[in-house]
């Protein structure tokens, strides 16, 4: 008895020895769940099979995961209409240079008179010595952020800033600038052609330092894969066409 029982042990080691592992079986079976999380395997798998059970979601479970989407997608939804609306807020203007000098001051600031579309031009400084040849300043039509608080840039008053398209490294510098046909003085909008119409009121220089709306927004404006300016999804536009840069794609604004 004893011997027989020796033998059907080393006929069942054998068997177990040349039996194919069920270790790829079980590999792909954890990959069909990665795939159908509805699928699952049950606890009681041995090494010679295994018995899959399925488990099914209550009917509040997938109510939960559906309102745990919509609340994401609507969470980003508002996010894109908060910085949208602060963007409005923005006092953003075609302007055309008419006059430029270097400051007596500061080597790496340009200063420049801009025609805005007010009675008298605005006075504004610009980091551009090293980046733009003055040449190409003179008589050149920008956009014009308007209503930022002056500041006393080395004993110069500057009322408002030129917006421009800089590379990651900032090595590379473009002024942005609308159609040769705006008009200075025209305020810029963010979306379609149609919406020129719903711009709210821009904010006083005290709401925009207050509320850092300059600071929400810029982190959103880039330049595209054609050079155009926009705020997210929205492009900055003017009447007669888009705000753009000479040749920086995928660029920051500021």
């Amino acid at each position: 008895m004893a011997n027989a029982f020796r033998v059907g042990c080393v006929i069942s080691l054998c068997s177990l020895r040349n039996t194919t592992p069920h270790l790829p079986l079980l590999s792909n079976a954890t990959r069909f769940r990665s795939k159908f999380p509805f699928f699952t395997l049950s606890s009681s798998q041995t090494s010679f099979g295994f018995s899959p059970s399925f488990r099914t979601l209550s009917s509040s479970s997938i109510d939960e995961a559906v309102t745990a989407e919509a609340i994401t997608g609507n969470a980003s939804g508002e996010a894109e209409s908060s910085i949208r609306d602060a963007a409005g807020l923005l006092d953003i203007r075609v302007g055309r240079i008419l006059r430029a000098w270097k400051h007596d001051e500061a080597d790496s600031l340009y200063v420049e008179e801009v025609d805005i579309g007010e009675p008298e031009p605005r006075i504004i400084c610009s980091g551009l010595v090293k980046y733009i040849p003055i040449e190409h300043l003179q008589g050149k039509k920008v956009i014009v952020l308007s209503n930022l608080k002056p500041r006393n840039m080395r004993g110069v008053k500057s009322c408002g800033m030129l917006m421009a398209a800089s590379d990651a490294k900032h090595e590379n510098v473009e002024l942005l600038f609308p159609p040769e046909e705006a008009t200075p003085g025209e305020r810029i909008w963010f979306g379609t052609e149609d919406e020129k119409d719903n711009q709210p009121a821009a904010a006083t220089p005290n709401q925009i330092q207050k509320k850092k709306i300059w600071e929400l927004v810029q982190p959103h404006l880039k330049t595209d894969v054609s050079c155009i300016a926009m705020l997210g999804e929205h492009v900055m536009r003017t009447s007669v066409g888009s705000v753009a840069c000479q040749s920086l794609q995928n660029a920051n604004i500021s």
